[in-house]
Order: structure tokens, then sequence, then C-alpha cells
């Protein structure tokens, strides 16, 4: 899943895009790299961000969805929105999942809305929200928590007529950098869920922080935390860097092939 985010203040500056040429020519590298899915976000989530209205995000993001959709019939398209009306805007114009890191709190309609358009949905777990998520981030055991948050809002989503799931820990949302790392350590305990599993963990501050450089140097050990990802049983990448990551994959299919 490679992404692309419309907007001026998303925390990795290469993913920041807003002429829709710039869009067009980046989701045309990511399909020729190996991307199967675009993500396409329109307002940032980093740790601090102050939200914005659902008009500015679909205002950012409709041009996108309909030019990716335009010039690459065949790639799976994700709107990445806590919002209904930008999620049935979206889909719509072509989308074909909803990215949601709200698990559909901050908008009463939107669970309703995608039961209804009858597409995927990425169900991410996240401590607080954007603005304040990490403040204090604070778990008794953060995998016990965050599996039996996905254990429940599970069967709700399914109660409310969703049907496909993809189960996303949120790397990074409402968690310090040990709360992530036993996530990533034990995330073949999310596999109960029997569903795809999607690993967010491309430039973020666990790495960075970590390494003690800048989200501009964190390609290498986005790659290191991919591959144990993807040990660990993470069947969807999400990332800013496709090449890089399409490489991962192949390298470890060949290892547990061999």
């Amino acid at each position: 899943m490679g992404i692309i985010n419309t907007t001026p203040d998303s925390f990795f500056e290469g993913s920041r895009h807003n002429a829709q040429q710039q869009i067009v020519d980046t989701a045309g590298k990511m399909v020729n790299d190996g991307a199967t899915i675009i993500d396409i976000g329109g307002q940032s989530t980093r740790p601090g961000s102050l939200q914005v209205s659902d008009a500015e995000e679909l205002e950012r993001t409709a041009p996108a969805v309909e030019a990716i959709r335009k010039h690459f019939p065949d790639t799976f398209i994700s709107i990445d929105t806590y919002y209904s009306k930008v999620a049935k805007e979206a889909v719509n114009l072509g989308a074909d999942i909803v990215n949601d890191i709200s698990a559909g709190t901050m908008d009463d309609d939107l669970i309703p809305t995608v039961a209804e358009l009858n597409v995927p949905y990425i169900l991410m777990h996240m401590q607080g929200t954007p603005a304040d998520m990490q403040a204090k981030p604070h778990y008794e055991n953060v995998v016990q928590e965050v599996l039996q948050f996905m254990i429940t809002y599970k069967s709700a989503l399914q109660a409310a007529g969703i049907k496909d799931i993809i189960i996303d820990p949120g790397f990074g949302f409402g968690k310090t950098i040990q709360h992530n790392l036993q996530l990533l350590k034990n995330l073949k305990a999310f596999s109960i869920l029997e569903g795809a599993l999607l690993a967010g963990l491309s430039r973020k501050s666990t790495i960075y922080k970590t390494l003690n450089i800048s989200e501009n140097k964190a390609l290498n050990g986005t790659t290191a935390l991919n591959m144990l990802a993807l040990n660990n049983g993470a069947t969807i990448l999400r990332v800013h860097d496709v090449k890089e990551a399409v490489e991962c994959i192949k390298l470890y299919d060949a290892y547990i092939q061999s």
C-alpha cells in the first residue's frame, strides 16, 4: 500500500502532493514499483495535528481519487478518512477501501455508510485523538488491550453489516516506542482475528527516534521493521517507499519458500 497525502503538513515531506499531475506521476511510479493499493489521505493525523473539516478534506482528496482511478483502473484505492461524507464521495469516484484511524468514533455516520457502500474497511486502534494521543499513552498490557479492542470492534462492525475487515494495530497512534515494539514483537497474536493484517511503520518515530535520525533518513530502519512485521504475520505494508517494500516482500517470500 503506497501512501499519497494531498496535504501540506504530513509528517514526512516526501509524501505530500498537491498538484494533480504530481499525484498521477507518483501513483504511476508506485504502481510500476509494485503497489497494489494506493492510500489517499486529505489531512495529517501526525501527533499534535489539528482536525480539518470534511469539506476541506474532500476538496483535497476527490480530484486525486478520480485521477488515479482514471489512469490506473486495475489498482485498488483506499481513502484515508474518518468522515462519512468523504468516504461516500470517494467510493462513488472509484475508491475501493475505507481506511479509518478512528474505528468510527469521530463520525457516527461512518460505520453505517461503509456498510451501505459494501466496501472493505480498515479497523485501526488509536488511544486518544491525533491532537493528544502522544501526550501520555498508557496501557497495563498493550498487546492484550489492543487485541481485545480489535475483537470487540470487529464483532460490532460485522453486526453493522461490514463484511471485509482489515486489522491495523495502529503503530504510533497513542503508543510509546516500547508499546510499538511490543505490538510488533507479538503481531502473531492478531492472527486469531482471521483477517488481513496491516502494518503501518513507514518512517515513524519509533524508527527515527530509536536511531537518532530524521524521518528523511528512516528508510533503512523502515525496511528492517517491515521484514519483522512480515515475519510476524503482516499481510499488507503501508509505506512511503514502495520499491523498497516490494523488495522486502520478495526476499521474505524467497526466504520462507527456501
